[in-house]
């Protein structure tokens, strides 16, 4: 009975996260699909995928720079939508924008004894506007989540570590459970 136990358990870790990315697919290319009122299925996802690359291209030229750059400072003037807009917009480009924020990950203290470490990523390397030179921001995510906290430390308190991002990114998803490609992360003091 162990045993079957056993192996279901393992047939559940290998099935659960197969079943789950089929589901979230589908349900993307039928909802798309139902919003466009297409009944080939995965075609409204296509398409859509087909538009935001087009309005990339769009993006790359001169001419719609100015118009998208014109829309833009359009949307930061309304009150309640210039919140969404630029969040969205900064979370974003935090990930996959040409200016990418989250590229540097780093090791702080954590907790009230000093003796936790969390790992997070460099958002910004000093605090000189808000009167604190010697500070930096670190953002942490959370764990299984897509949100974290920002905090703020003495950047001599900060690590930062030889890793690829996304590959602790990834780490720190997952709750520790992706394993990290070798190299090992090795620490290297942010500022000596």
């Amino acid at each position: 009975m162990r045993r079957l136990v056993t192996y279901f358990l393992r047939g559940l870790a290998f099935v659960a996260p197969i079943a789950v990315t089929v589901y979230v697919c589908v349900r993307i290319f039928t909802t798309i699909d139902g919003w466009l009122g297409l009944r080939t299925p995965g075609f409204g996802f296509a398409l859509t995928i087909a538009i935001i690359t087009a309005v990339g291209a769009l993006g790359s030229t001169l001419l719609t720079r100015g118009l998208l750059t014109s829309l833009d400072g359009l949307i930061e003037r309304l009150p309640f939508v210039r919140l969404l807009y630029s969040s969205t917009k900064d979370l974003l480009n935090a990930f996959v924008g040409e200016h990418r924020r989250f590229d540097v990950p780093v090791l702080v203290p954590y907790g009230t004894d000093g003796r936790a470490r969390a790992i997070g990523f460099l958002t910004q390397e000093s605090l000189e506007r808000l009167g604190m030179p010697d500070f930096v921001t670190v953002y942490v995510p959370f764990s299984y989540s897509l949100s974290g906290r920002l905090l703020l430390y003495p950047a001599s308190d900060v690590t930062r570590l030889d890793a690829p991002s996304a590959d602790v990114m990834a780490f720190i998803i997952s709750g520790g459970v992706t394993a990290l490609p070798p190299p090992p992360l090795r620490p290297t003091m942010l500022v000596d």
